[in-house]
Protein backbone atom coordinates (compact mmCIF):
# COMPACT_ATOMS: atom_id res chain seq x y z
CA UNK A 1 0.00 0.00 0.00
CA UNK A 2 1.66 3.43 -1.02
CA UNK A 3 1.94 5.82 1.81
CA UNK A 4 -1.22 8.27 1.72
CA UNK A 5 0.62 11.09 3.11
CA UNK A 6 2.76 11.40 -0.12
CA UNK A 7 -0.25 11.73 -1.73
CA UNK A 8 -1.30 14.56 -0.39
CA UNK A 9 -1.52 18.49 -1.79
CA UNK A 10 -0.22 21.03 0.01
CA UNK A 11 -1.78 22.63 2.11
CA UNK A 12 -3.68 19.70 4.09
CA UNK A 13 -6.00 20.22 6.88
CA UNK A 14 -6.63 17.70 9.32
CA UNK A 15 -9.17 16.83 12.08
CA UNK A 16 -7.97 16.66 15.31
CA UNK A 17 -8.28 13.54 17.70
CA UNK A 18 -10.54 14.89 20.48
CA UNK A 19 -11.77 12.23 23.42
CA UNK A 20 -15.36 12.12 23.39
CA UNK A 21 -15.52 14.28 20.46
CA UNK A 22 -14.32 12.86 16.96
CA UNK A 23 -16.38 10.01 17.25
CA UNK A 24 -18.16 8.07 14.03
CA UNK A 25 -21.53 10.46 14.21
CA UNK A 26 -19.17 13.76 14.75
CA UNK A 27 -16.92 12.29 11.83
CA UNK A 28 -19.41 11.11 9.40
CA UNK A 29 -21.06 14.54 9.42
CA UNK A 30 -18.05 16.28 8.40
CA UNK A 31 -17.29 13.91 6.14
CA UNK A 32 -20.50 14.42 4.38
CA UNK A 33 -20.44 18.48 4.64
CA UNK A 34 -16.62 19.10 4.84
CA UNK A 35 -15.33 16.96 1.99
CA UNK A 36 -15.77 16.27 -2.30
CA UNK A 37 -13.87 15.76 -5.07
CA UNK A 38 -11.92 18.47 -5.00
CA UNK A 39 -10.01 18.53 -1.76
CA UNK A 40 -10.06 15.28 -0.62
CA UNK A 41 -6.54 14.37 -1.10
CA UNK A 42 -6.44 17.91 0.98
CA UNK A 43 -8.00 16.50 4.40
CA UNK A 44 -7.27 13.37 6.71
CA UNK A 45 -9.31 12.03 9.98
CA UNK A 46 -8.51 10.85 12.98
CA UNK A 47 -10.50 8.98 15.50
CA UNK A 48 -10.78 9.57 19.12
CA UNK A 49 -7.56 8.28 20.72
CA UNK A 50 -7.81 4.90 22.16
CA UNK A 51 -5.78 2.80 24.86
CA UNK A 52 -3.84 0.75 23.03
CA UNK A 53 -3.93 -1.65 27.09
CA UNK A 54 -7.56 -1.84 26.51
CA UNK A 55 -7.56 -3.10 23.04
CA UNK A 56 -4.53 -5.58 24.02
CA UNK A 57 -7.33 -7.00 26.31
CA UNK A 58 -9.40 -9.04 24.50
CA UNK A 59 -12.35 -7.67 27.06
CA UNK A 60 -11.32 -4.29 26.32
CA UNK A 61 -10.79 -4.64 22.78
CA UNK A 62 -15.00 -5.60 22.65
CA UNK A 63 -15.82 -2.25 24.99
CA UNK A 64 -13.54 -0.35 22.48
CA UNK A 65 -14.09 -1.29 19.19
CA UNK A 66 -16.71 1.33 18.38
CA UNK A 67 -14.03 3.61 18.47
CA UNK A 68 -12.53 1.89 15.79
CA UNK A 69 -15.14 2.32 12.98
CA UNK A 70 -15.61 4.11 10.16
CA UNK A 71 -16.71 4.89 7.06
CA UNK A 72 -15.11 4.88 3.46
CA UNK A 73 -16.05 8.65 3.11
CA UNK A 74 -13.79 9.49 6.09
CA UNK A 75 -10.48 8.49 3.85
CA UNK A 76 -7.75 9.56 4.45
CA UNK A 77 -8.36 8.38 8.27
CA UNK A 78 -5.37 7.44 11.02
CA UNK A 79 -6.40 5.74 14.30
CA UNK A 80 -5.16 7.52 17.02
CA UNK A 81 -3.75 5.24 20.18
CA UNK A 82 -1.80 5.55 23.56
CA UNK A 83 -0.14 3.82 25.99
CA UNK A 84 3.38 3.57 27.09
CA UNK A 85 3.60 -0.49 27.43
CA UNK A 86 5.24 -1.65 23.86
CA UNK A 87 4.26 -5.10 24.08
CA UNK A 88 0.42 -3.98 23.93
CA UNK A 89 1.03 -1.63 21.78
CA UNK A 90 2.09 -3.71 19.76
CA UNK A 91 -0.36 -6.21 20.10
CA UNK A 92 -2.87 -2.99 19.98
CA UNK A 93 -1.50 -2.11 16.74
CA UNK A 94 -1.62 -5.72 14.98
CA UNK A 95 -5.35 -5.50 15.86
CA UNK A 96 -5.95 -1.75 14.81
CA UNK A 97 -3.59 -2.27 11.69
CA UNK A 98 -5.98 -5.62 10.39
CA UNK A 99 -9.36 -2.81 10.38
CA UNK A 100 -8.10 -1.27 7.22
CA UNK A 101 -7.14 2.28 8.26
CA UNK A 102 -4.83 4.05 6.48
CA UNK A 103 -2.09 5.66 9.24
CA UNK A 104 -1.68 5.20 12.89
CA UNK A 105 -0.76 7.93 15.09
CA UNK A 106 0.79 7.50 18.13
CA UNK A 107 -0.87 10.15 20.91
CA UNK A 108 2.68 11.90 22.78
CA UNK A 109 0.63 14.89 23.94
CA UNK A 110 -2.58 14.36 25.99
CA UNK A 111 -1.62 16.29 29.36
CA UNK A 112 -4.51 14.67 30.90
CA UNK A 113 -2.96 13.84 34.66
CA UNK A 114 -4.73 9.42 34.27
CA UNK A 115 -2.73 9.37 30.75
CA UNK A 116 0.71 11.21 31.70
CA UNK A 117 0.76 8.50 35.13
CA UNK A 118 0.65 5.86 32.86
CA UNK A 119 3.82 7.36 31.22
CA UNK A 120 1.45 7.77 27.90
CA UNK A 121 0.45 10.72 25.88
CA UNK A 122 2.68 14.04 27.02
CA UNK A 123 4.40 11.29 29.42
CA UNK A 124 6.20 10.26 26.44
CA UNK A 125 8.53 13.85 26.86
CA UNK A 126 9.86 12.59 29.64
CA UNK A 127 11.69 9.52 28.95
CA UNK A 128 12.77 10.20 25.19
CA UNK A 129 13.88 6.36 24.96
CA UNK A 130 11.09 4.53 25.80
CA UNK A 131 8.81 6.92 23.03
CA UNK A 132 11.28 5.86 20.47
CA UNK A 133 10.74 2.00 22.00
CA UNK A 134 6.82 2.38 20.83
CA UNK A 135 7.44 3.89 17.83
CA UNK A 136 9.06 0.78 16.99
CA UNK A 137 6.74 -1.37 18.64
CA UNK A 138 4.03 0.06 16.69
CA UNK A 139 5.92 -0.30 13.27
CA UNK A 140 5.86 -4.25 14.70
CA UNK A 141 2.42 -4.64 15.17
CA UNK A 142 1.43 -3.14 11.49
CA UNK A 143 3.71 -5.72 10.39
CA UNK A 144 2.65 -8.76 12.28
CA UNK A 145 -0.99 -8.14 10.24
CA UNK A 146 0.84 -8.20 7.25
CA UNK A 147 0.35 -5.16 6.17
CA UNK A 148 2.28 -1.69 5.37
CA UNK A 149 0.44 1.51 6.34
CA UNK A 150 2.77 4.65 7.64
CA UNK A 151 3.16 5.87 11.37
CA UNK A 152 2.84 9.06 12.63
CA UNK A 153 3.36 11.02 15.91
CA UNK A 154 1.17 13.73 17.80
CA UNK A 155 3.16 15.61 20.42
CA UNK A 156 4.07 19.12 21.90
CA UNK A 157 7.14 21.40 22.14
CA UNK A 158 7.72 20.69 25.90
CA UNK A 159 6.30 19.13 28.91
CA UNK A 160 7.23 21.91 31.71
CA UNK A 161 8.86 23.86 29.43
CA UNK A 162 9.81 24.08 25.67
CA UNK A 163 12.15 21.17 24.93
CA UNK A 164 11.92 21.16 21.11
CA UNK A 165 15.81 20.60 20.87
CA UNK A 166 16.19 17.81 23.56
CA UNK A 167 12.39 16.28 22.17
CA UNK A 168 12.15 16.55 18.38
CA UNK A 169 15.32 15.03 17.13
CA UNK A 170 14.90 11.93 19.15
CA UNK A 171 11.06 11.33 17.50
CA UNK A 172 13.09 12.06 14.25
CA UNK A 173 15.39 8.77 14.71
CA UNK A 174 12.44 6.81 14.12
CA UNK A 175 10.49 5.91 11.35
CA UNK A 176 7.78 8.64 11.17
CA UNK A 177 5.92 10.21 8.30
CA UNK A 178 4.23 12.71 9.90
CA UNK A 179 4.47 14.59 12.87
CA UNK A 180 1.92 16.89 14.72
CA UNK A 181 3.07 19.76 16.97
CA UNK A 182 0.89 21.17 18.81
CA UNK A 183 2.46 24.14 19.72
CA UNK A 184 2.37 24.40 23.63
CA UNK A 185 4.15 22.58 26.34
CA UNK A 186 1.83 19.85 28.27
CA UNK A 187 1.73 22.30 31.43
CA UNK A 188 0.53 25.27 29.46
CA UNK A 189 -2.87 22.71 28.16
CA UNK A 190 -4.55 25.57 26.68
CA UNK A 191 -4.39 28.79 28.68
CA UNK A 192 -1.74 30.70 26.53
CA UNK A 193 -1.28 30.98 23.05
CA UNK A 194 0.00 28.71 20.89
CA UNK A 195 3.49 29.25 19.80
CA UNK A 196 3.48 29.40 16.48
CA UNK A 197 6.72 30.58 16.15
CA UNK A 198 8.68 26.77 16.85
CA UNK A 199 7.43 25.66 13.55
CA UNK A 200 10.10 27.31 12.29
CA UNK A 201 13.11 25.37 14.42
CA UNK A 202 10.85 22.43 13.69
CA UNK A 203 11.20 22.61 10.14
CA UNK A 204 14.75 22.83 10.82
CA UNK A 205 15.36 19.92 12.88
CA UNK A 206 13.69 17.64 10.08
CA UNK A 207 15.63 19.44 7.76
CA UNK A 208 19.13 18.53 9.34
CA UNK A 209 18.06 14.69 10.21
CA UNK A 210 17.32 14.35 6.01
CA UNK A 211 14.06 12.69 6.37
CA UNK A 212 11.09 13.61 4.39
CA UNK A 213 8.98 13.72 7.39
CA UNK A 214 5.61 16.18 7.14
CA UNK A 215 5.10 18.47 9.89
CA UNK A 216 1.15 19.37 11.06
CA UNK A 217 0.81 22.40 13.29
CA UNK A 218 -1.95 22.31 15.83
CA UNK A 219 -3.19 24.99 18.23
CA UNK A 220 -5.37 28.27 18.56
CA UNK A 221 -6.69 27.69 14.48
CA UNK A 222 -9.87 29.63 14.08
CA UNK A 223 -11.03 28.35 11.05
CA UNK A 224 -9.48 27.28 7.43
CA UNK A 225 -9.12 30.68 6.26
CA UNK A 226 -6.94 30.89 8.97
CA UNK A 227 -5.29 26.92 8.79
CA UNK A 228 -4.40 28.71 5.26
CA UNK A 229 -2.78 31.99 6.91
CA UNK A 230 -0.85 29.57 9.26
CA UNK A 231 0.45 27.45 6.42
CA UNK A 232 1.71 30.50 4.42
CA UNK A 233 2.75 32.59 7.23
CA UNK A 234 4.97 29.38 8.84
CA UNK A 235 5.59 26.98 6.35
CA UNK A 236 4.67 23.91 7.79
CA UNK A 237 2.75 20.95 5.31
CA UNK A 238 -0.77 20.96 7.00
CA UNK A 239 -2.47 22.82 10.01
CA UNK A 240 -4.94 20.44 12.27
CA UNK A 241 -8.12 21.95 13.05
CA UNK A 242 -9.70 21.02 16.83
CA UNK A 243 -12.14 23.49 18.77
CA UNK A 244 -12.97 25.02 14.57
CA UNK A 245 -14.72 22.22 14.16
CA UNK A 246 -17.32 22.24 16.76
CA UNK A 247 -20.82 23.39 15.55
CA UNK A 248 -19.35 23.77 12.01
CA UNK A 249 -19.45 20.19 9.89
CA UNK A 250 -18.61 22.14 6.86
CA UNK A 251 -15.27 23.54 8.05
CA UNK A 252 -13.27 22.45 5.35
CA UNK A 253 -15.68 23.12 2.75
CA UNK A 254 -17.46 26.74 3.62
CA UNK A 255 -19.27 27.08 0.50
CA UNK A 256 -20.94 23.13 0.95
CA UNK A 257 -24.39 25.64 0.93
CA UNK A 258 -25.00 27.74 -2.28
CA UNK A 259 -26.20 30.73 -0.28
CA UNK A 260 -24.36 31.89 3.42
CA UNK A 261 -25.64 28.89 6.31
CA UNK A 262 -28.98 29.71 7.93
CA UNK A 263 -29.95 29.02 10.74
CA UNK A 264 -32.20 26.39 9.82
CA UNK A 265 -29.59 24.63 7.79
CA UNK A 266 -27.65 24.53 11.15
CA UNK A 267 -30.26 23.38 13.38
CA UNK A 268 -31.08 20.21 9.90
CA UNK A 269 -27.73 19.40 10.26
CA UNK A 270 -27.36 19.76 14.56
CA UNK A 271 -30.54 16.45 13.99
CA UNK A 272 -28.72 15.00 11.44
CA UNK A 273 -25.87 14.79 13.76
CA UNK A 274 -27.81 13.76 16.47
CA UNK A 275 -29.70 10.40 14.74
CA UNK A 276 -26.50 9.50 13.54
CA UNK A 277 -25.44 9.90 16.66
CA UNK A 278 -28.62 7.63 17.76
CA UNK A 279 -28.07 5.20 15.60
CA UNK A 280 -24.30 4.59 15.66
CA UNK A 281 -23.51 5.00 19.49
CA UNK A 282 -26.22 5.72 21.50
CA UNK A 283 -28.72 2.28 20.69
CA UNK A 284 -26.14 -0.11 20.86
CA UNK A 285 -24.68 1.62 24.10
CA UNK A 286 -21.60 2.86 23.61
CA UNK A 287 -22.11 5.97 25.09
CA UNK A 288 -24.82 7.92 26.09
CA UNK A 289 -26.75 10.77 25.36
CA UNK A 290 -25.25 13.44 27.33
CA UNK A 291 -21.93 12.77 25.62
CA UNK A 292 -24.29 14.16 22.30
CA UNK A 293 -25.30 17.39 24.10
CA UNK A 294 -21.86 19.00 24.68
CA UNK A 295 -22.10 19.72 20.74
CA UNK A 296 -25.65 21.66 21.40
CA UNK A 297 -23.76 25.11 22.95
CA UNK A 298 -21.60 24.70 19.93
CA UNK A 299 -24.34 24.70 17.41
CA UNK A 300 -26.88 26.60 19.11
CA UNK A 301 -25.18 29.52 20.15
CA UNK A 302 -24.94 33.86 18.34
CA UNK A 303 -28.72 34.17 17.05
CA UNK A 304 -31.97 35.41 19.11
CA UNK A 305 -33.25 32.79 21.44
CA UNK A 306 -30.44 30.66 21.32
CA UNK A 307 -30.26 30.24 24.92
CA UNK A 308 -33.84 29.04 25.33
CA UNK A 309 -33.52 26.59 22.43
CA UNK A 310 -30.23 25.59 23.75
CA UNK A 311 -32.24 24.66 27.47
CA UNK A 312 -34.72 22.97 25.68
CA UNK A 313 -32.69 20.73 23.80
CA UNK A 314 -30.45 19.97 27.05
CA UNK A 315 -33.76 18.28 28.48
CA UNK A 316 -33.72 15.92 25.22
CA UNK A 317 -32.92 11.75 25.66
CA UNK A 318 -33.66 10.92 22.21
CA UNK A 319 -33.71 12.51 18.41
CA UNK A 320 -37.44 12.26 18.32
CA UNK A 321 -37.40 14.49 21.08
CA UNK A 322 -34.31 16.73 19.52
CA UNK A 323 -36.47 16.99 16.13
CA UNK A 324 -39.49 18.07 17.75
CA UNK A 325 -37.78 21.13 19.68
CA UNK A 326 -36.17 21.74 16.40
CA UNK A 327 -39.16 21.70 14.63
CA UNK A 328 -41.36 23.82 17.31
CA UNK A 329 -38.64 26.90 17.12
CA UNK A 330 -38.60 27.06 13.73
CA UNK A 331 -42.64 27.59 13.40
CA UNK A 332 -42.00 29.92 15.97
CA UNK A 333 -38.88 31.81 14.16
Amino acid sequence: MQNFWEKLDKPFFCLAPMSDVTDIAFRRIIAKYSKNRENRNKIVFWTEFVSADGLADPLGRKKLSHMLEFSEGERPIVAQIFGANPEKMKKACQYVASLGFDGIDINMGCPDKSVVSQGAGAGHIKNPARAREIIQAVHAGIKSAGVNIPVSVKTRVGFNKEEIDSWIPELLKEDISALTIHLRTSKELSLVGAHWEHIEKIKKLIQKSGKNVLLIGNGDVADIDDARRKYKEYGCDGVMLGRAMFGNPWVFNPTYFDSPITLEDKLQVLLEHVQIFEKELLKPKHKNFATMKKHFKAYVNGFDGAKELRVKLMETENSKQVENVINDFLKQD
